[in-house]
């Protein structure tokens, strides 16, 4: 792996939800978070999912370990992922964003 690669990152989104458990799962979607936020990766919360950035290894993990504590009680699981790499960038997670407010002209709601 050259030193691009290695300081290359992943742009993660994805959604997990259990289809077994009712309409609110929002307990679920805490306990990801929690997974996710003491991971120490950069993140971002939106309304359909979950964004986050680092190496492939470290998001995949993250997924991984909130699948499997999902899993422990969960029947059924349904998971959304979409993955953006870019070669020789890191922080892309705020800088894609500051280069559309930059585009234009304005700050824009997060």
């Amino acid at each position: 792996m050259t030193d691009e690669e290695k300081d290359s990152t992943i742009l993660l989104e994805f959604s997990m939800s259990p289809l077994t458990e009712g309409e609110s799962v929002s307990k679920y979607v805490a306990r990801s978070l929690d997974i996710i936020d003491e991971s120490g990766l950069p993140y971002r919360l939106n309304p359909m999912g979950t964004v986050i950035e680092g190496s492939w290894d470290e998001v995949m993990g993250v997924v991984k370990a909130c699948w499997e504590r999902m899993s422990d009680d969960c029947d059924r699981i349904s998971t959304v992922m979409k993955i953006d790499y870019r070669k020789g960038k890191t922080g892309r997670l705020s800088s894609k964003m500051e280069s559309v407010e930059k585009k234009v002209g304005r700050t824009l709601k997060k």
